[in-house]
């Protein structure tokens, strides 16, 4: 699952990791992983960012976290409340708070901390990686669609986007479809979910609702790539 190749100028790779939102995400410079979990530590030599979206399980292994860091010495960029949790197992100066509105460099790739509307979590965020050619991934995690997805969209020119379909409260393949209906990304990717079914018909509602967006299903542990032109 650990991404080897390196991509070239003007591409991303990511895949999935486990049935939630665990992805990992990897430029020309730099590789990003988001809420790892379910997965072994020593499988991912080289990492440069952990990022945590929010506290639940299926999100935050706070245990497997260190285990990561101290072995890749990455940085660890965490929602206020996943932060307390972490502040005992990471280095103070490798663990730093996300706070909405927020942005971290990674030399040239950008992170942006965004709201979530994910109610059962104390502190949920979302976030957009920036790669040093402008490629931009909004990462949802659990969130539900809300109305500056739209202002965020506007914003930053999403290419991909990653669409809850499952698992969590209130998800479903409709309001995954929202989501890439306000962030009007170029790809929508439908995850976060143990049903193939709910993939499917986010497939057949975004064709029909939105068929300039590109629908991307994707198996865990395979890798993609995305690019755009130079």
């Amino acid at each position: 699952m650990s991404i080897s190749k390196k991509p070239s100028k003007n591409e991303i790779y990511f895949t999935w990791f486990n049935r939630y939102a665990g992805i990992t995400i990897k430029t020309p410079s730099k590789t990003v992983m988001i809420d790892p979990v379910d997965v072994k530590p020593r499988d991912f030599k080289v990492v440069d960012a952990v990022l945590v979206t929010h506290e639940h399980y299926d999100h935050l292994d706070q245990s497997l976290v260190a285990e990561l860091q101290k072995l890749t010495q990455c940085l660890v960029i965490a929602d206020p409340t996943s932060f307390r949790r972490l502040r005992n197992v990471i280095p103070a100066e490798k663990l730093q708070d996300a706070k909405q509105g927020s942005e971290v460099k990674l030399g040239e790739v950008s992170i942006k901390v965004e709201k979530s509307n994910h109610p059962p979590a104390v502190t949920p965020v979302s976030y957009v990686v920036t790669s040093e050619d402008e490629l931009k991934v909004f990462h949802t995690a659990d969130s539900l669609p809300f109305p500056e997805m739209v202002t965020i969209g506007e914003r930053e020119k999403l290419d991909v986007v990653f669409c809850t379909v499952g698992i969590a409260p209130g998800a479903s393949p409709e309001t995954g479809v929202d989501i890439a209906r306000l962030s009007k990304a170029k790809v929508a990717v439908p995850y976060h979910t143990g049903s193939n079914s709910d993939q499917k018909k986010f497939a057949e509602l975004l064709k029909k609702e939105l068929p300039k967006i590109t629908c991307l299903i994707p198996e865990t542990g395979k890798i993609y790539q995305v690019s755009k032109k130079a």
